[in-house]
């Protein structure tokens, strides 16, 4: 279970950050920083793309957009996101649950530099009703994340 997963990361490798489950969805940004009483940017939306044979995580603002120019350039070619199914199986997370933490096997996790303007920012937690509080620098830490500025 995805969830779970990110529940065994966080107990093993941060324990002092709780995953929050909430009745509402907050499976899209708007939903989520609603829910969360933060604002929209402070959402860290992660996507689940591939360039060429390669799959890889983005984490980003919410209201930030990849831009295609500058992704193409960091990450080696032009970035095309995955399915759900897809998703699903790179990272047992459903979409709107998708976060860096509880992966079955390693990716490469990008984090924008958008993210860095804020102490903490909401991660998703790996199921629609959940997430977590969690500064950007410790976050791109415990995911091994590299920091890039691919976004507008």
């Amino acid at each position: 279970m995805s969830l779970e997963s990110v529940r065994a990361f966080f107990s093993q490798q941060a324990a002092d950050i709780s995953v929050i489950e909430t009745e509402a969805s907050s499976a899209t940004v708007t939903l989520a920083a609603e829910t969360h009483g933060v604002d929209p940017a402070q959402i860290a939306k992660t996507i689940c793309v591939r360039v060429g044979d390669r799959v890889m995580l983005v984490v980003a603002s919410g209201t930030a957009r990849l831009d295609n120019r500058k992704s193409k350039d960091v990450l080696g070619g032009k970035p095309r996101m995955l399915d759900a199914e897809e998703v699903v199986a790179a990272t047992s997370h459903p979409v709107g649950g998708v976060c860096p933490f509880g992966l079955p096997t390693p990716l490469p996790v990008y984090c924008d530099v958008s993210l860095k303007r804020f102490d903490v920012v909401v991660p998703a937690a790996g199921a629609i009703n959940a997430a977590v509080r969690i500064s950007p620098d410790r976050m791109a830490q415990l995911v091994d994340a590299e920091w890039v500025d691919i976004c507008q």
